[in-house]
């Protein structure tokens, strides 16, 4: 009964053994596969997930999309000229609306709901996404241009 036992168990291990080597083998003669970089060789680097607001001053220059996800009675009295407002509790249903190709920057008030939404952005899989420390008050701080109304 025990050699019965053994010999049972044996010829499991030489089947799994033999199985793992026909895949080894197998997978050796399978052709190699090169992924091509990203022809945006920005989208490889890594992007700080905050920024300072003189940082976020600079992507703006450089025509970085700027999202606001403030709620609306805080954006029409003062934002970022060219901002977008898409309020925080509607952005994960609005995703599509903003850009893949172009780096963003998240603002709010003060900088929490910023790296909220940042967050989002990157699980729906965006990766130029960074916030600005600080939001809106750092921005008006530093005396950076805002305007009101749409």
């Amino acid at each position: 009964m025990m050699n019965e036992r053994f010999l049972k168990n044996s010829n499991s291990v030489w089947l799994w053994l033999g199985l793992i080597a026909a895949l080894m083998i197998g997978s050796a003669a399978l052709p190699s596969v090169t992924v091509a970089a990203p022809q945006n060789e920005s989208a490889t680097q890594l992007l700080p997930d905050e920024i300072s607001v003189a940082q976020a001053k600079d992507k703006k220059d450089q025509g970085a999309f700027f999202l606001d996800v403030r709620e609306p009675s805080e954006w029409y009295p003062s934002h970022i000229p060219g901002s977008i407002l898409i309020p925080l509790g509607q952005l994960e249903n609005r995703v599509k609306e903003l850009p893949r190709d172009k780096e963003i920057v998240v603002v709010c008030r003060s900088g929490g709901r910023s790296s909220a939404g940042r967050d989002i952005l990157k699980k729906a899989g965006f990766t130029l996404v960074n916030s600005m420390a600080g939001g809106m008050n750092a921005w008006k701080a530093a005396g950076y241009p805002t305007v009101s109304g749409q």
